[in-house]
């Protein structure tokens, strides 16, 4: 088991183990938070790398757009009771015709673009999380903290536990920048993508808080009429 599996593994379990203890065999010291994948969205390296898939990756997006496009342009033929949606009967009639099997390509091709995109993001999420760990152990040991869990596995900790923020400045330290062009032959880990995927998560919800935000600053703005 590597360390960083051992980092994912669930907090929950180390704080039943440490309840169950007698109270002289409990831990004696700091207990801190660190969220992983706040922890590297919050690094330099992350943040650059994301721009440079974008600019890298610039044709990829181009032409996944324009593919996407195509793709809901034939659905529309599929359409044939006009409720805007293709259920299963729809796409069953099909079936058996060419645009069954154009729309089977285009998903095939918008797959790929995806995870050659994806792929680099990944990749350069990879090379922050190799030094993940020391990064952690640095802040550990120069605090004097004992045990670090999952926030998310938490009913209350204060504020002042959350050591998210310091173990970034230490990643910052350890990986200034990172690649986006994955070398031949790379796969992505188990780790990597789990940890992508929390990332996009994360993102996606902000921007759509941030969406959300400013749609209320404009209705505020908005003149009431008379």
């Amino acid at each position: 088991m590597t360390l960083f599996t051992k980092l994912l593994a669930p907090a929950g379990l180390a704080l039943t183990a440490m309840a169950a203890l007698p109270v002289h065999a409990q831990v004696e010291g700091r207990i801190a938070t660190v969220d992983i994948s706040r922890t590297i969205i919050g690094t330099t390296a992350f943040q650059t790398a994301y721009e440079q898939v974008n600019q890298t990756y610039t044709q990829q997006n181009d032409l996944r757009r324009t593919k996407a496009q195509e793709r809901q342009t034939l659905l529309q033929t599929f359409d044939t009771n006009g409720d805007k949606q293709v259920d299963d009967a729809e796409l069953a009639a099909k079936q058996n015709s060419p645009d069954f099997t154009k729309l089977q390509t285009l998903e095939q091709e918008i797959q790929a673009l995806n995870n050659q995109i994806d792929g680099a993001r990944i990749y350069a999420i990879e090379q922050i999380i190799m030094q993940y760990g020391a990064a952690l152990q640095e802040v550990t040991t120069r605090q004097q903290i004992k045990l670090v869990v999952d926030p998310g596995s938490l009913l209350f900790a204060a504020p002042e536990a959350d050591v998210t923020q310091q173990v970034t400045t230490a990643l910052n330290a350890k990986v200034p920048s990172v690649g986006v062009v994955p070398p031949a032959g790379w796969q992505p880990s188990r780790e990597g993508v789990q940890i992508f995927q929390e990332i996009q998560q994360r993102l996606i919800a902000a921007q759509m808080a941030q969406q959300q935000a400013q749609q209320q600053q404009a209705n505020t703005a908005a003149p009431v009429g008379r």
